[in-house]
């Protein structure tokens, strides 16, 4: 069935239902402004950390408050990005985009103005705002680079661009932060959000093509609220049984109820006309197993600068610009990971990339457990960090080209959603304490919970990339070839 397209000034030649057969005359606008977008969305998952302190005193704020300043942010993100992504496929991609960033604006403005209301909830239902505003726009970002570059070479180099944003704005959040609470005050970085929402929409509608791939069956009403429902109880389980304890009643019920939501998920999607999850794709190793990949990096990721940075902070006692100067050429080497390593996926397919930087993250990640032993270990970190970023820049690039090459372009949206899923229900498992000064007199805690997260994350980095290897493996060129021709991808060589 032929997509539809809105608007003169921003049509796509060629563009259908299985994507566009001519690529933009200009796609750097466009990729400039989209990766802008997930700049500023994932910017506030580690924004917001530095601003506690300063929450606590102007609004009287209770530790518990503090958890849902940062964590109800996470928990709709997590929730709703799925629904958002196969909404963007059928209503459009730039249409969702742009309405994620006007509740997301939104969000951010009220929680810019909370400070005058005095009340701590006012700026937690603004977090819960930004976080379903961020839901809505993140997954187009992935969606509309699948319309922008029809062809895999291309693709990847702009998917090593997108990678490398991730990275910076992980790296950046609390330097930004920090920059920003100094000048003003907490609300200062709620304001940012306003002024980079606004400038992001005027941006997105001048250069992002609209794109969309209408179906006649009805939306998926029912698998979009129990699917959704699924992620919010394991993401809320996860948040809450990291300060009541995995033992407690309520959160046992959680982690209960979502697996009962997510069974009738699954039952509701074999059933739907037009499924919100096609249960096909789940069927293939060599989609399956890059999604089971990418929880693993960034759980990686997050295992280092959440857990790692923790140690450094109550244990070793290094000030915030220590922490920031101790990550910081780790921040870099994802970045130039990212961008070198969309140039090698385009020349020899995501299989190499992939394992190499998976285990590089696992070498990087075991050295960096080994010297937070020593005496003093800003230098020898520098480098064990170092290793660790590039083998995690190295590895996004591959992993999101396979599953975005693998759909069709008429459900890239849903790719893209369940690749964010995936990095989103790690950033939740992986939160610093409300009140981190509480583990200052519990330093055996923070250096177990560092220790841990860097052995279970190098083990997870390398068990990742046996599973990449052998979902590639099992998946023969055949399989691949009919996976791909529907859609019209150009990307079954890449495997072989």
């Amino acid at each position: 069935m032929p997509g539809r397209l809105s608007g003169r000034r921003d049509r796509v030649p060629g563009m259908s239902a299985s994507g566009p057969t001519v690529p933009v005359r200009r796609p750097g606008p466009a990729l400039a402004a989209v990766c802008g977008v997930l700049f500023l969305t994932f910017l506030d998952t580690t924004i917001v950390a530095v601003t506690l302190s300063s929450v606590q005193s102007d609004l009287h704020a209770r530790v518990s408050d503090l958890q849902w300043v940062v964590n109800g942010y996470a928990l709709v993100f997590a929730s709703l990005m799925l629904t958002a992504g196969t909404l963007g496929d059928r209503l459009g991609r730039r249409r969702v985009m742009v309405a994620g960033l006007v509740i997301f604006t939104a969000g951010s403005l009220a929680g810019a103005l909370g400070g005058a209301t005095d009340r701590v909830g006012v700026l937690i239902a603004a977090r819960l705002v930004m976080g379903a505003g961020a839901a809505a726009s993140e997954p187009g970002t992935l969606s509309v680079i699948r319309q922008l570059f029809p062809r895999a070479g291309p693709r990847a180099r702009a998917i090593g661009a997108w990678a490398a944003v991730c990275g910076l704005a992980l790296a950046l959040g609390p330097v930004i932060g920090g920059a920003l609470v100094g000048l003003g005050g907490w609300p200062a970085v709620f304001w940012f959000n306003v002024a980079g929402g606004l400038l992001l929409l005027a941006t997105v509608v001048r250069f992002v093509p609209e794109s969309s791939d209408p179906q006649q069956t009805p939306l998926d009403l029912a698998g979009f609220a129990v699917g959704s429902a699924a992620l919010a109880a394991v993401v809320f389980a996860v948040i809450g049984g990291e300060s009541a304890g995995y033992r407690a009643g309520w959160v046992i019920a959680l982690f209960v109820l979502a697996a009962l939501a997510g069974a009738g998920f699954l039952a509701v999607e074999r059933r739907a006309a037009g499924p919100m999850l096609d249960l096909a794709y789940l069927r293939r190793p060599a989609f399956v197993g890059p999604l089971l990949v990418t929880f693993t990096i960034y759980f990686g990721v997050f295992s280092i600068f959440f857990f790692t940075a923790l140690y450094l902070q109550s244990v070793v006692g290094y000030s915030g610009y220590r922490i920031a100067a101790q990550f910081g050429p780790m921040a870099a080497a994802m970045v130039l990971g990212s961008l070198l390593t969309g140039r090698w996926v385009a020349r020899a397919g995501p299989r190499t990339p992939m394992v190499a930087g998976c285990l590089l993250a696992a070498a990087g990640t075991v050295l960096t457990e080994h010297y937070l032993g020593v005496a003093e270990p800003f230098r020898p970190l520098l480098v064990a960090l170092t290793v660790a970023g590039a083998g995690l820049g190295i590895a996004v690039v591959p992993v999101t080209s396979a599953v975005l090459g693998l759909v069709p372009a008429a459900r890239s949206g849903m790719a893209a959603s369940m690749c964010n899923t995936s990095r989103q229900l790690d950033d939740a498992r992986h939160k610093y304490p409300a009140n981190p000064a509480e583990l200052d007199s519990k330093s055996s805690r923070a250096s177990t919970l560092a220790l841990v997260a860097d052995v279970v994350g190098a083990a997870t980095l390398v068990a990742g990339a046996v599973t990449f290897k052998l979902s590639l493996s099992r998946s023969s060129s055949h399989e691949v070839h009919v996976a791909v021709v529907p859609g019209g991808i150009q990307l079954a060589g890449a495997f072989r």
